[in-house]
């Protein structure tokens, strides 16, 4: 099957990421082989992969090398202080 792999996700981002992103909700394109790791610094957010975000992938938390689909949604959590 061959097609340009060109879909888009539905980002959600969370606690001061609105504030850092400007917006709770962002629609991504997904080229072929895409990383919600790859999502996140597309984003603009690559300093927040080294503060311990945490992701989800239609609502399952997942590791960063996960590639997701056409149409997925992905939650990005930002860390726990505290503890």
């Amino acid at each position: 099957m061959d097609h340009d792999g060109q879909g888009s996700v539905r980002v959600i981002v969370f606690g001061p990421l609105i504030e850092f992103l400007g917006s709770r909700t962002h629609k991504v394109p997904l080229p072929d082989h895409t990383s919600i790791e790859d999502i996140v610094r597309f984003l603009g957010a690559s300093e927040w992969l080294e503060k311990g975000i945490t992701v989800a992938l239609n609502g399952e938390r997942c590791p960063l090398d996960i590639h997701p689909s056409n149409g997925d949604e992905v939650a990005i959590l930002p860390p726990v202080s505290g503890g």
